[in-house]
């Protein structure tokens, strides 16, 4: 019809929903549009979807330009919030009052996995979802509808309870004063010119005993229109009628306006002045702008028609079949961002079988802790809860990607949140530090209590007859040896780890070449018994300290060119033990800290071959027999610790070190010193001269019987 009003100019005022498309003068110059602009009606309803924290949403839609339109705009806007289209369905417009299209696409919506589902359309476009059949409609979604879709129009009664707990965008309208006071009063009998009113109110109030026939008589004249269901008339003043009150306000405005200006020039009488034609209604038209009765603003040009407000409704069926629209929020494009939209959660009556918020995603999200793995082929919305690797963690919902924890910091067990490491160390005050100190010292005080008897007693035969020399040096080594392990318990320092390995290293250097000094003496004794032998000369008691100051010495160089080059430094290991910093001290230089107990082991091993060698020489003159099993103790506590060295971390490391100096040094007195002391102090008896030359004798005896050829040099011997 616009084309043909057009030829004569007759204008014409729209009060449907705004159409971009008509807004071109040039095609369209009469045409006016009174319905505001829907241009962020998406907005809204993404926002909804956001608020409830949906993601897997379907979109059904007319299959025209307008549909096509806000299925483009309803793409972007999801996509900007990451919002994922489940599907896509259009509703042919030539099928508007048919049922043949439920056997294409409605069962692919209600049996879709999507909960949400969200429809656009005018009344008549989307009347084919109330000719569903009931029973299908079981699987219980929550319906959006836009503006354009009055929810409560259907064909019969029945069919609303399938939409109950849906969310529909009206617009929002101010309340006109009277008009429900005047809708009370509306009857036929008031408006008889009105066939309209008359049709209306036959098929609304039917006759119980009659069939609906527009020519039949008014059952009931006198009845009110509030009385009547809301499928049959809402009250409420719709945002359609609203519009159209406008309108008619528009129209009427204009005339005045244009009867005003035509009497102001007209001469009085001249009535043929003030006939109006169609075409000069346009000027007054199109500038005309006033405020209704509601006190809203109203302006016929398009240019400035205002942007759409939206009142939320919330569609309840009752169990007792009746049904209503409750106001749940509303969604207002002009108010500041945060103050745009509002909803009462609480408020909202949802569909069959939800008491609670549905769930309206493609997978249930990933809590704290977890992070997101998408899917193969499928939306970004779709995916699994991955949890969060070592040392990080996720402390949102749907986390992209897990964080890692800074050096002080590890994972909780839920990986939700960093915890601060504790700083730990070997502490004097735990009860491990206090074990291990008071061993290091109860075991140097007998030590030393030990060299106290052999200094006492250094006139004996069996203190003489094992080296006193030797043995106090091998006393005193041993009693820094334990004492160096303190050195290991505290906070480690600079002083303290440059101290820790190096005193460690000599002092232990010094009790092992002692060692091999005392087996090696007393090999040479039984090799040199020949007269003019050169090994005689060996046999003097210098050799020995000799012995002893250029092993040690080789050590000291082994410490010095460590400490110069990489020395030991303390250092927060924060990897070693969950949730803790072991201050601990680093070796520096890996190869000089083996080297070191490199060297220290070939000492060792070299006192372990020789006095194993020499086992069997007479026990009066040697103590070979002990020193191999002080040897093999130290070997096999030295090797022991190499092992579990590389396999320990934090303080177990400092512990296993410690526990390997005190063990091999006990080792040595235990096994050396031990058994002597026993004779001295419980075994007086045995220290005489006469009963080391009855033992010599035995001894001599057993050399001879093993070794005929130098039976002549031992009675020498023993004199």
């Amino acid at each position: 019809m616009g084309p043909l009003l057009e030829l004569y100019r007759y204008p014409q005022i729209s009060y449907g929903p705004f159409d971009f498309s008509l807004r071109d003068k040039v095609q369209f110059p009469s045409l006016y549009q009174l319905a505001p602009k829907d241009s962020s009606l998406h907005k809204g309803v993404v926002l909804l979807i956001v608020y409830f924290e949906w993601n897997w949403i379907g979109l059904i839609a007319t299959d025209d330009m307008r549909g096509e339109e806000f299925l483009w705009e309803m793409r972007e806007e999801m996509g900007k919030n990451r919002v994922c289209v489940s599907f896509t369905e259009k509703i042919p417009v030539s099928e508007r009052r048919h049922t043949e299209s439920q056997e294409t696409f409605m069962p692919r919506i209600l049996i879709s996995s999507t909960m949400v589902i969200v429809i656009h359309g005018d009344t008549d476009s989307l009347m084919i979802l109330r000719y569903s059949d009931a029973p299908i409609f079981l699987t219980q979604k929550v319906w959006i509808a836009t503006s354009q879709w009055d929810i409560t129009m259907r064909p019969l009664y029945r069919f609303g309870q399938n939409f109950h707990g849906a969310l529909t965008f009206s617009y929002l309208v101010s309340e006109i004063p009277g008009f429900k006071a005047f809708l009370k009063t509306v009857t036929p009998s008031k408006y008889l010119d009105d066939i309209l009113l008359k049709g209306f109110w036959v098929s609304a109030f039917r006759c119980p005993d009659q069939a609906e026939n527009p020519e039949q008589d008014i059952c009931f004249p006198n009845a009110s229109l509030e009385t009547l269901p809301l499928c049959s008339f809402d009250m409420n003043m719709s945002g359609l009628s609203y519009t159209i009150y406008n309108a008619i306000y528009a129209v009427a405005w204009a005339l005045h306006e244009m009867l005003r200006k035509k009497l102001e020039k007209s001469s009085v009488g001249d009535e043929k002045y003030l006939i109006l034609h169609s075409w000069q209604l346009h000027s007054s038209l199109k500038n005309t702008k006033f405020n209704n009765s509601a006190g809203d603003p109203v302006f016929v040009n398009e240019n400035r028609s205002s942007e759409a407000q939206y009142t939320i409704m919330n569609y309840v069926w009752f169990p007792n079949e009746t049904e209503a629209l409750v106001k749940v929020g509303q969604f207002v494009p002009q108010s500041p961002h945060g103050q745009d939209f509002t909803i009462c959660k609480d408020a909202i009556v949802w569909g069959w079988g939800h008491s609670k918020v549905p769930c309206g995603v493609c997978s249930d999200s990933c809590g704290p802790g977890f992070r997101k793995t998408p899917l193969e082929g499928k939306a970004a919305c779709c995916f699994d809860c991955t949890p969060c690797p070592e040392q990080e963690i996720s402390s949102q919902m749907n986390a992209e990607r897990c964080t890692k924890c800074s050096e002080v910091e590890y994972p909780n067990k839920q990986r939700d949140h960093c915890l601060s490491k504790v700083v730990t160390f070997l502490n004097m005050k735990e009860p491990l530090g206090k074990m291990l100190a008071l061993m290091a010292v109860s075991f140097s005080l007998l030590t030393a209590l030990v060299l106290g008897v052999f200094v006492k007693f250094r006139d004996t035969p069996i203190v003489k007859a094992n080296n006193r020399t030797l043995s106090y040096t091998l006393l005193v080594s041993l009693i820094f040896c334990f004492l160096c392990s303190l050195l290991f318990i505290g906070q480690p320092t600079t002083a303290t780890c440059l101290l820790q390995q190096t005193v460690f290293a000599v002092v232990f250097t010094v009790a092992v070449s002692s060692i091999l000094a005392k087996t090696m003496i007393v090999v040479l004794a039984f090799r040199g018994v020949r007269p003019g032998s050169r090994i005689r000369t060996f046999l003097r008691p210098r050799v020995s300290n000799y012995v002893v100051l250029l092993c040690s010495g080789i050590q000291v160089i082994f410490c010095g060119t460590w400490l110069g080059t990489s020395p030991p430094f303390p250092e927060a290991d924060t990897h070693s033990e969950y949730g803790y910093i072991i201050i601990r001290c680093n070796e520096g230089s890996v190869l000089a800290f083996y080297c070191v107990l490199g060297y220290m082991a070939l000492l060792a091993l070299g006192s372990f071959t020789v006095a194993f060698l020499a086992r069997n020489l007479p026990d009066t003159f040697n103590e070979t027999k002990l020193i191999t099993l002080s040897m093999l103790v130290f070997c096999s506590v030295w090797t022991t610790f190499l092992l579990t060295y590389q396999s320990t971390k934090g303080k177990a490391m400092v512990t296993v070190e410690i526990f390997s100096i005190l063990v091999s040094s006990v080792g040595l007195l235990g096994c050396i010193f031990i058994p002597k002391c026993y004779v001295i102090l419980l075994k007086a008896e045995r220290n005489t001269l006469e009963q080391v030359k009855n033992k010599g004798d035995s001894g001599g005896k057993i050399l001879c019987e093993a070794r005929p050829y130098t039976s002549s040099f031992g009675n020498n011997r023993l004199k």
